[in-house]
């Protein structure tokens, strides 16, 4: 079996064969862009199944997947910010809606940069406490209780062309929150919106194009040193697989979110984190899983 530790790296997802990966794709892909926790997923499969944790390596170089689909389904929005932000800035006129939203997402980015370069060492250990079944249960059951609140209080009204700086950075404050495995970085983002007073379809579409720039920089991150720790090249060849498959399965799941949040609320995906939450803390209790 293939070491699981490299220079301290936790990169198990070596000792899996292209059959586990393609699953373990095709639920990253679809779980990282949903508000229910794509690194909840990648520890309870391998847990109910028997595997080994393919480890928060490769999780978070599995997020270059999730950026892939998110710039191919809003490209238009992608575009559109960028070439409005450039034209706004050679014509100076910094109030021009493309350029404020741009400014809102370098922002709102700022936090989990600072945030996620300071805990690199704890998340991606090998053995981090954090990526325990107990802590994840206990984040599921909590952000279903944040989402509820804030389908109660939300009152939908608002869209991502009336985002201010301040709704940015809060929204980018709650975004740290995904650096705790179970909390979800979409559900995070979706819940602080619906709390601003967004509309469903808008929080999820500002949640996805703030997810950009973060999960570029913990892909590439965790890319350059994945390559500094000399993995071996099956190593490679599966994480290779494992991105096709998971970009694929994560813009199925954009399109069918964007497509669910304009017609219906976020409800089943609070019922399914609460269960989620208790079914992980009943299992660890009894033993039924490690």
């Amino acid at each position: 079996m293939t070491n699981v530790c490299s220079a301290g790296l936790d990169i198990g997802f070596a000792s899996l064969d292209y059959v586990q990966i393609g699953i373990l794709g095709i639920v990253q892909g679809i779980t990282e862009l949903l508000p229910i926790s794509s690194t909840a997923h990648m520890r309870i499969i391998p847990a109910v199944m028997g595997w080994h944790d393919p480890g928060s390596a490769f999780s978070a170089a599995m997020q270059l997947a999730a950026l892939a689909a998110v710039v191919s389904y809003f490209w238009r929005d992608v575009t559109a910010v960028t070439s409005g932000s450039i034209r706004a800035w050679k014509q100076r006129d910094f109030n021009a809606p493309m350029f404020r939203l741009a400014v809102a997402i370098i922002l709102a980015t700022i936090p989990i940069g600072i945030a996620g370069l300071a805990l690199s060492h704890v998340l991606n250990s090998c053995g981090s406490p954090l990526r325990s079944l107990s802590v994840i249960g206990y984040s599921c059951l909590g952000m279903a209780a944040l989402l509820a609140l804030a389908e109660l209080a939300c009152r939908h009204r608002r869209t991502v062309e009336q985002m201010r700086l301040r709704d940015a950075l809060i929204v980018g404050i709650a975004q740290v929150g995904a650096l705790i495995p179970g909390v979800s970085r979409s559900g995070s983002t979706l819940t602080a919106a619906l709390l601003l007073n967004f509309k469903r379809e808008e929080a999820a579409r500002f949640s996805f194009l703030l997810g950009l720039p973060a999960i570029a920089l913990a892909g590439l991150k965790e890319l350059a040193v994945l390559l500094h720790a000399h993995i071996p090249l099956q190593a490679w060849s599966l994480l290779l697989f494992g991105l096709v498959v998971a970009s694929v399965s994560a813009f199925c799941a954009i399109w069918g979110l964007m497509k669910f949040l304009e017609r219906f609320s976020t409800w089943p995906f609070i019922v399914y984190r609460a269960v989620l939450g208790v079914f992980l803390l009943v299992a660890v209790s009894k033993g039924l899983l490690q």
